[in-house]
């Protein structure tokens, strides 16, 4: 079963979601339900659930910002947005941070819910098969290392890895020469700053691939590669295939 939150100000369009899906026959639970986001997201970082169904417009803390911090703290829930008519921008914001789908609350169906339901059940599905996997976690190496300024920059990789990083940059936030660093990273992580880089980047392609609908070549700016063949290049060299092969696979 897959686990389901429930986010969401009015208690009647709550009640209205929990009531007109039988959510087992779909395999869902409704694991759990709060009312804006600065209740659910403890709950999130608590026991992350599979799916998010959200309101975007919610008080003390909205949807898409909820969003927004469930990805800061690296989980990776799908999130479906519930919005009403002809809040546009609010929909692509949600899409472009990674929501997989939204439903329009003043019209919403059993027919729209069990479709996303669907859509969301298969998502999930793909991302269990271990090809879906390809690229060790960069997280999981940092566990490891104990020299503060090689976290440092891991950590620095993690927040900026959208923006231009260079050797010379790590270097001087570090305030270390550069050389010096290099061989440094190396030596700690086993593999190079370039290679970790990279590898960080493809995760989070990786991530827009599975919960996005979002071109190629949008994510290969937001995930901070300046030329679409090159993103592609290193991506291929990574996962064995292209992005859009990829995202095929799903």
């Amino acid at each position: 079963m897959w686990k389901v939150l429930l986010v969401e100000d009015e208690t009647f369009v709550r009640e209205s979601v929990k009531e007109i899906i039988r959510w087992e026959e779909m395999g869902f639970t409704l694991a759990g339900e709060a009312s804006n986001g600065l209740e659910a997201l403890p709950m999130i970082k608590e026991d992350p659930p599979d799916l998010v169904l959200c309101d975007i417009v919610m008080p003390q803390m909205d949807g898409l910002e909820l969003l927004q911090e469930t990805r800061k703290a690296g989980i990776a829930s799908k999130f479906v947005m519930l919005t009403c008519i002809g809040d546009f921008e609010s929909m692509r914001r949600a899409m472009e941070y990674g929501a997989s789908n939204y439903i329009l609350k003043l019209s919403m169906s059993v027919k729209d819910l069990r479709e996303t339901l669907v859509k969301v059940s298969r998502e999930l599905s793909a991302q269990r098969s271990p090809a879906e996997r390809p690229v060790r976690p960069a997280a999981a190496a940092r566990e490891k290392i104990t020299h503060p300024e090689v976290n440092k920059i891991m950590e620095y990789i993690e927040q900026n890895y959208d923006q231009d990083i260079t050797l010379r940059s790590l270097a001087r936030y570090v305030m270390m020469g550069e050389n010096y660093v290099s061989a440094l990273f190396k030596k700690k992580t086993g593999e190079t700053l370039i290679h970790y880089l990279h590898r960080t980047r493809v995760e989070k392609a990786i991530e827009y691939l599975t919960t996005t609908d979002l071109p190629v070549n949008r994510i290969c700016q937001n995930v901070g590669f300046m030329n679409d063949n090159y993103f592609i290049k290193i991506f291929k060299r990574m996962t064995g295939m292209t992005p859009s092969q990829y995202r095929m696979k799903q």
